[in-house]
């Protein structure tokens, strides 16, 4: 009696990444509502059973592509933050912006329909939520070195500094995928003449 291959756990991260990239282009081509499963199926090449085997419904497929896509942020910001030596403020914020601007033509694209459809679905509302803070926190880990090196004032939040870094690179990423136009530099000498300004008093 014939014995049944193992599947090896390199095949089914191979196959679950392929799944996952069929699913991303058909996303990309006509939207997440205008998707069926049916379309990321004859996009992977694989019968119903090899897809829903690693992913039961059309929304898992949506909340693993917007954790990916975030992820892969992450793991660049993570590799910015501990970069030996440090990089000051400004080249720290732009080697962030120039990952992301990167990116924006792979699965960075889908994460405007996934915030859109985090509105009306929990689930990938907080699963989208954790992966921003994980995100935000690492943008508050860089405006903690950039105070302890005396980039801001001494008497500084990081956390409130953190939170602008974070939305300047949302920002970006939006203005990005809507014009098309980077405006990296400008991004980039804004923030250099924001540094500079000096508040009023409230």
């Amino acid at each position: 009696m014939w014995a049944m291959p193992r599947v090896t756990a390199d095949h089914m991260a191979a196959r679950r990444r392929q799944i996952l990239d069929a699913a991303a282009r058909c996303f990309s081509r006509n939207g997440f509502h205008a998707t069926s499963m049916q379309d990321v199926l004859a996009e992977a090449g694989l019968s119903a059973g090899a897809v829903y085997r690693y992913f039961p419904s059309k929304e898992a497929l949506i909340r693993e592509i917007a954790s990916d896509t975030i992820n892969c942020l992450v793991d660049s910001v993570v590799a910015v933050v501990r970069a030996d030596p440090p990089l000051p403020l400004l080249d720290a914020l732009a080697a962030i912006l120039k990952i992301t601007e990167s990116r924006l033509d792979s699965h960075f694209r889908l994460a405007l329909q996934a915030w859109g459809e985090a509105l009306r679905n929990p689930q990938l509302a907080a699963c989208i939520a954790e992966r921003h803070q994980q995100l935000r926190m690492l943008c508050v880990e860089i405006a903690q070195l950039a105070r302890d090196r005396g980039e801001l004032p001494a008497d500084s939040d990081p956390e409130q500094a953190g939170v602008v870094l974070f939305s300047i690179v949302i920002g970006f990423m939006v203005q990005n995928l809507l014009t098309g136009d980077s405006g990296l530099g400008s991004h980039l000498a804004g923030f250099r003449a924001v540094l500079g300004a000096t508040p009023r008093p409230c």
